[in-house]
């Protein structure tokens, strides 16, 4: 057992943002969460993380209910990567990566060798060992983006929640975080934009549409021109390339005329 949300809900400022959504994240696997703006990703991954509790349904981590465990158990094995992240507080990078070690201390306590240990690892999987004596508020976008990377590593968790986490990063950025990503072998769930990264490092596609569960499933399952028409607007062109038979995407153009909506 790992991860999973059974029927969820979540209502915000009256209206439905989740409608029984139901997920499981296999032991050691990557599950893209795809959409359009708007369809209830980000609010997933909070629940997901505990960080949001569900109107109705559960979501559960090793089979047991999530809300009945300790929220310091939670964060020794989930760690969550928000799309964006500040600190009003003058911090370098080493030390918002060492914020990833603190479910894994008391109260108070210094850091141990093992804590350093972890860190030093992060920063240098993250390539960002260079940076660790510079102040956060001098990071580029992308840099803050891998520091945060970098902060989830150190919390060596068993899960990993990331909400586009290649929003502020360079093509090459991009394909060398989820690289690093995939060759980490935990059970990870990513909120992503882009479906051609999508299909390239996803073991399982879920995509969401107003709240819903519209289709789930391996990539080519999923990622079809007639989804991708209905879900998203958009025309493409899907062909499979590669030997491992993924699906590469090509944009042709909108949807003439108004979607219909889902119900």
């Amino acid at each position: 057992m790992t991860l999973s949300a059974d029927r969820v809900t979540r209502s915000a400022g009256g209206r439905l943002i989740l409608d029984g959504v139901t997920l499981t994240a296999e032991p050691g696997t990557t599950t893209g969460l795809l959409g359009p703006n708007g369809s209830g990703k980000s609010t997933l991954l909070r629940l997901l993380s505990g960080v949001l509790a569900p109107a109705s349904g559960v979501v559960h981590l090793d089979g047991d209910p999530l809300h009945e465990l300790r929220r310091r158990d939670v964060a020794r094995r989930v760690a969550v990567v928000e799309q964006q992240a500040d600190t009003l507080v003058e911090l370098d990078v080493a030390d918002v990566v060492r914020l990833g070690r603190i479910p894994h201390r008391r109260a108070w306590s210094t850091a141990t060798a093992a804590d350093e240990d972890a860190v030093r690892s992060a920063l240098r999987r993250t390539g960002l060992t260079d940076r660790a004596d510079q102040p956060w508020h001098t990071l580029s976008g992308g840099e803050r983006q891998r520091a945060q990377i970098a902060r989830a590593l150190a919390q060596e968790p068993r899960e990993l929640l990331l909400d586009e986490p290649t929003n502020h990063l360079d093509i090459q950025h991009q394909l060398e975080l989820l690289d690093l990503v995939a060759s980490l072998g935990i059970t990870t769930v990513v909120a992503l934009h882009d479906l051609n990264l999508a299909a390239m490092y996803c073991d399982t596609v879920v995509m969401l549409a107003q709240g819903k569960v519209v289709a789930a499933g391996t990539p080519r399952e999923v990622l079809t021109e007639p989804l991708v028409a209905e879900v998203y607007g958009v025309r493409v062109a899907v062909t499979h390339p590669t030997e491992d038979d993924r699906p590469h995407l090509r944009i042709l153009g909108t949807v003439p005329g108004p979607r219909p909506a889902r119900t």
